[in-house]
This record gives C-alpha cells, structure tokens and sequence, in this order.
C-alpha cells in the first residue's frame, strides 16, 4: 500500500513538472511570436550551419563578425546552431532528418548525395559562386620531429622500413582525399592507370594502421607513435602550429587540390524562411575579410589576391591536380571507393 502511494506521488510529480515544462515552452514560443521588428520581421533569425570538422574554429571566428555587420545593417538579430562532424555523416544525418539551412563539407560528392535526396537542387554547384567552392587545402605529409627519414615525396613512403598512418578511405572524406593523392601523384605526371594502380597498392602495403577517420588517424600517429608518417589536411597542421604544436610537415610537389562546397539546403532554408539571411552568410564566407579569417585557421583562400598576402603560409604547388582531372567525384566514387571498387580490390590484394 505504502509502495502504491510513492509510486503514485512520484507519478503526479512527473506530470506536474512535465505540465510546468509544457507551460514554460508554450510561453517561449508566445514570447518569440511577439518579438517583432516595427516593419513585422522577426527580431531574430535561427540560422543551423551543419559542417565537416576541421572547419569549427573557423566559423566559430566567422559567425560573430556576420552577425555583427547583419545586425548594425538590418537591425536583426542572427543566431547559429551548429554542428560539426565526420562529411559523411553531416551528410547523412541531414538525409536522414536534421534540419539545417547551410552545409559546409569536405567533398562535393556529400552535398550531391544531399541534392540526390531532394533537399538541395541539383545544380546547385553550376548555380552558386566559385562552384560552391568556398575553402581549398592539400594534403601534407607530417613527419616525425626533424623528419629523420627525409620523407619529402609520395613515392618516399614505399621505401623499405618506412611506414605511415593514413585514415580508412572507406569511412573517411579526409581519405579519399589522401588516397586520389597518391593516385595523382603518377597520373598527373603522365604516369598510367597500370602505374598508378601499381604504386597505390604497394603503398597501402606500407600502412602501419587504418583507423576510421582523421581525428583517430592523428591520435594513432601523434599519440601512440605510429608510423614514421601521417597524412592529413594541411589546414590541419597550420591550427596545430596556431595553437603551439610543434609539427614537422612539407607540402609534396604533386598534390591535390583539396576543394570543400558550400551549399544552402533549400528545403529547410524555404521551410524555416531563413533563406535571406543564409544566403548573405555564403556570400559573406566569400568576401576577403572572411577569406583572410579562413587563411588564419588554415584554409587556402579561393580569393587570388587574399591568397597572394598569404604566399608565405601557402607556397604554390608546382603540378596541382583536381577531383574534376580525376572524372568527378560520381566516376571517382564508382571507381575508387564503392563496394568491390579499386580500393576494396587493393586491400584484397595485399591480404593475400
């Protein structure tokens, strides 16, 4: 009896805090009905930017001079939500129900498979500035401290006794951008597909681990001392230099360039009517003033004069190759990385 009555007080409690919650809620949302501005516009705009990782400090610098200029130009108020993560992921995850206004990945291929879905148009590379390329980097080649293994080309990491630390590129957008430059790194100079083929294989012969994706890659090679090598974004070694890591690197002279989209997610910004304030954001992110702010986290702007007042952080690449000179990501996808592709055929190989 006494047990009923505790289970019973314990069962008005929870109503009475779920109905003071529910009240509570209902008052906030009254409250930001009300909050208008004199010609009816809200007096504040919910903006969620969804990106792939290794652009957080970047829009967490970015986002608050946005804001600011937003706000003293069209007396509104902006707030962002964000989330970071994995390209994949983000991508998936907005497939799969999140409602973001904006997206910022690592590989076109995961605003296409966002636009395959129906949440963006198609053509939405064709129909936005600098094909929606809003941030570029390559990929480095780190090294252990004083690189005592005068690791300075691709084809150095197939000598004998040298191995390196790469992510899975089956799991990881950053991978895939690390495996197409080892690829190119013989195709751009002329080199075969049989060649290319042939010096990928052996070099993934030489890999000490594949973790899932970069963020463990890095911990493998700085934190449990694998491999003589890493390869990783070089916006990622400059905020690691920024932050005070010393880090030994070099840019090898065949390389990738590494080109990250940005894209409005039409059917939510339409549904949260946040369309106009989204886009001003985008084409902020391509004014120099955001420009030198990706500069300063890393990212090699895609503006060429911001670019120049940069050319001692980001020395040119003599042969640069892109996805594009590779066939697009949909061919580079179907022939590197699907199920049963090269790469499966690879790993195959090198376990037999």
């Amino acid at each position: 009896m006494v047990r009923r009555q505790r289970r019973w007080r314990r069962l008005q409690y929870g109503l009475v805090l779920f109905l003071v919650g529910l009240g509570l809620s209902g008052m906030i949302a009254a409250c930001g009905l009300q909050q208008r501005l004199p010609d009816g516009r809200p007096a504040q705009v919910n903006i969620t930017l969804s990106a792939f990782a290794v652009t957080k400090k970047a829009h967490e610098a970015l986002i608050p001079v946005f804001a600011a200029k937003w706000q003293q130009e069209h007396q509104q108020r902006v707030r962002f939500r964000t989330t970071y993560g994995p390209s994949g992921a983000q991508s998936r995850a907005i497939i799969d129900g999140l409602e973001a206004d904006i997206v910022h990945l690592s590989l076109g291929l995961d605003v296409d498979r966002i636009a395959k879905a129906g949440l963006i148009r198609r053509d939405w590379a064709s129909q936005a500035a600098n094909n929606g390329i809003v941030t570029t980097s390559m990929c480095a080649l780190i090294t252990r401290a004083g690189n005592p293994k005068n690791l300075q080309t691709w084809q150095d990491l197939t000598r004998p006794g040298v191995t390196f630390v790469t992510a899975d590129p089956k799991t990881s957008g950053a991978a895939r951008w690390n495996f197409l430059a080892l690829w190119g790194s013989v195709t751009a100079v002329g080199g075969t597909f049989e060649q290319a083929q042939q010096f990928v294989t052996e070099a993934f012969r030489h890999v000490a681990v594949l973790p899932r994706d970069g963020r463990e890659a890095t911990d493998a090679f700085l934190q449990q001392g694998q491999g003589d090598a890493l390869i990783n974004y070089e916006n990622e070694v400059i905020l690691a230099q920024r932050m005070g890591q010393a880090v030994t690197y070099t840019i090898p002279e065949v390389n990738v360039l590494i080109q990250n989209p940005i894209a409005l997610v039409d059917r939510y910004v339409d549904k949260h009517g946040t369309r106009e304030v989204a886009e001003a954001y985008v084409q902020f992110l391509y004014t120099p003033e955001a420009q030198a702010i990706f500069a300063q986290y890393g990212f090699r702007p895609v503006l060429p004069a911001v670019l120049a007042e940069y050319q001692e952080q980001f020395p040119p690449v003599p042969t640069l190759f892109t996805v594009a000179d590779l066939g697009g990501w949909e061919a580079v996808q179907e022939q590197f990385f699907a199920h049963g592709a090269l790469f499966d055929q690879i790993q195959q190989e090198n376990r037999a």
